[in-house]
């Protein structure tokens, strides 16, 4: 681990978020909370004197209910007590899906997550933190009025809701999932104030659907939306490339204060659920380069969430792990063996055996945009539509910036 702590961090952790469990069946199962938690502990970064590990405060119902209507609300915990919703209240609020099945105490449990990411933000506008990490959070899909894609409550939204509350006029929102963000760009989309960057697997192929270069935003937020819609079976270097020649102009052209990300890692090329084959090595890179912008534009404010991820042992812990670590500038070394006790806990829950080390063997090299747009390329023509949808805006030129 590389002894280069430079500022106190704000971690969630609380046991009690893995009653989020929609059950044994289903892709998002909390084992990989627990997992990530462990590793992270075996890694000493819990144990850290810049980390500060807290639980989740009791949910404010108030601050809920301010992103998400009343009805849905109530449905939501209509489910949680054991009752069923009609087919039709079922459709309306997306709870009793195959993506979204009720479970036990299932508010409580939504909220926790909920709350977790506004915790995090009021930290750092409290001044008593720099960096946030809620890896337990980054429900991106959930909508104001209802349910989607695994999320019940939009975390993020109500994190940068605390943000708008505290004075903020410029935030940026940076999400690496698989899936679009459809729901924090949905909650933003006409606020000028919030800019909402979603790299994805284009929505011709994956959930939701939506996410294209030539959504930028509504009416009276024009450029506040920036979509890079990426083909399925991206590589690494393509991913990196993309990264590079979109997410640092945007955020730079928009002059940020606090930085919120999101870093699912379902783009990983073992994962059930995309198409994309990228490395734990190519989201370890893109993470410090998000502390990077952090560090330029908004003195290094930066809330940092999970998210999707459904390789449940050999992803989404060595991925989130790192995520706390680089956070804290505790940045491990990706030759790293994993810790023996956290292997032989994971292979006892799972019956499969741990990954060895914290990479995938991918070295990030990745050839920059600078270098030329090769229009045969098929990456290259998707970068090419979301620069010259959005570039302008900013007073830079798609083929030369």
């Amino acid at each position: 681990m590389v002894p280069m702590a430079d500022s106190d961090v704000y971690v969630v952790w609380d046991d009690a978020v893995t009653g989020y469990n929609f059950g044994p069946s289903h892709p998002m199962h909390p084992l990989r909370l627990d997992l990530t938690a462990k590793l992270a502990i075996d890694f000493g970064l819990f144990d850290a004197d810049n980390v500060h590990i807290h639980g989740v405060g009791e949910v404010e119902e108030d601050t809920l209910a301010n992103l998400h209507d009343a009805d849905f609300i109530a449905a939501v915990k209509k489910v949680g007590a054991g009752a069923e919703l009609s087919d039709e209240d079922g459709k309306k609020y997306g709870i009793g899906t195959e993506d979204v099945p009720g479970f036990d105490n299932m508010h409580a449990a939504s909220a926790m997550l909920f709350q977790g990411s506004v915790d995090s933000a009021r930290a750092i506008i409290s001044g008593d933190y720099s960096h946030a990490v809620n890896f337990t959070g980054g429900m991106h899909h959930a909508m104001p009025d209802h349910a989607s894609g695994f999320c019940v409550y939009n975390d993020i939204a109500g994190a940068i809701t605390e943000f708008l509350k505290a004075g903020y006029v410029r935030i940026a929102y940076i999400d690496l999932d698989a899936h679009h963000g459809d729901g924090v760009e949905k909650f933003f989309w006409d606020d000028p104030r919030v800019l909402t960057v979603s790299m994805h697997e284009s929505g011709k192929f994956l959930f939701p659907g939506s996410g294209f270069p030539a959504d930028i935003g509504g009416l009276r937020a024009a450029a506040s939306a920036a979509n890079i819609a990426l083909p399925p079976r991206t590589l690494d270097a393509e991913w990196l490339r993309a990264f590079d020649a979109t997410i640092p102009a945007i955020i730079g052209g928009f002059e940020p204060q606090i930085i919120v990300s999101q870093h699912g890692c379902d783009g990983h090329r073992s994962d059930p659920l995309t198409h994309m084959r990228l490395s734990v090595d190519a989201m370890r890179v893109a993470t410090e380069w998000v502390r990077d912008l952090a560090a330029e534009h908004t003195d290094g404010k930066w809330l940092a969430t999970g998210g999707g991820g459904y390789s449940i042992i050999d992803v989404v812990p060595r991925a989130w792990t790192n995520v706390l670590a680089i956070s804290a500038g505790l940045d491990i070394d990706p030759g790293v063996r994993i810790p023996g006790r956290w292997a032989n806990y994971a292979q006892t829950k799972t019956g499969r055996e741990a990954p060895l080390s914290m990479t995938d063997g991918f070295d990030g090299t990745f050839t920059r945009w600078s270098n030329g747009f090769d229009p045969e390329s098929e990456l290259d023509r998707a970068v090419m539509g979301t620069r010259k949808n959005l570039f302008p805006f900013f007073g830079l030129d798609a083929y030369f910036d």
